[in-house]
């Protein structure tokens, strides 16, 4: 039984449900990281004992499906664009923006199932956009290509933030930083693939890197679409 089936047990003097159990987490995590949140730090922040949430959550896990499965609202639109190529950009893109607001959902991300109803409203939305243009073993690869291209790197992008805090840097301020090493080791000119990327590759934000490979992978799907 999963936590969305398992009823919540009946109000108390101190008024407590999971939306307010996961509304706290979720403030948590957003100041400090998935490591910020425990159940017994949820129920200060709700002035409640940390034995009432277990009525309502039995693991952290579960809290954690529950985190996941609010945010997830965020990435749903309000109208369904009506190409199949601009749902599956509009639904990426949402997901970028999302995980930007909600750091820690980088480490959750295509790590478990999405059995709330806000991730099986994505997952819905997500293949719709193809329905009807393929067979669904068809639809199904293109949808876990898109996934996997966008997971990565979100990923990425996060993890470059946060070494920039950890550092104080910028991306450019590390590249900067490392360059002496860099070209000590392309000087031996066993890289030179890497040497023509470092002193000839135009540099890109990270929202136009996400953008320009995005199409990428959909002019992929679009070739596969046409040739079934």
């Amino acid at each position: 039984m999963t936590v969305w089936d398992r009823p919540e047990p009946p109000a108390r003097p101190v008024p407590l449900d999971r939306e307010r159990i996961v509304a706290a987490a979720i403030a948590l995590a957003d100041e400090g990281g998935l490591e910020a949140v425990s159940l017994r730090k949820v129920a200060a922040r709700l002035n409640a004992g940390p034995m009432r949430l277990y009525g309502y959550i039995s693991t952290k896990e579960e809290l954690f499906d529950l985190m996941v499965d609010a945010v997830q609202a965020e990435i749903l639109p309000e109208e369904r664009p009506g190409d199949w190529r601009e749902a599956l950009r509009d639904l990426a893109h949402r997901t970028r923006r999302t995980v930007l607001r909600h750091e820690w959902l980088a480490d959750l991300l295509g790590g478990r199932p999405s059995l709330g109803p806000n991730g099986l409203a994505v997952t819905e939305a997500t293949l719709a956009a193809l329905d009807g243009l393929a067979d669904v073993d068809t639809a199904l690869r293109a949808v876990e290509m898109v996934s996997a291209y966008s997971t990565g790197a979100i990923r990425r992008e996060i993890a470059n933030l946060r070494a920039g805090r950890a550092t104080g840097l910028s991306e450019r301020d590390r590249q900067r930083a490392a360059g002496p090493h860099v070209t000590r080791m392309l000087a031996t000119g066993r890289y030179p693939a890497l040497g023509r990327v470092v002193h000839d590759a135009t540099h890109v934000d990270a929202e136009e890197s996400f953008a320009t490979g995005l199409d990428w992978v959909l002019d992929a799907v679009a070739a596969r679409l046409h040739r079934t």
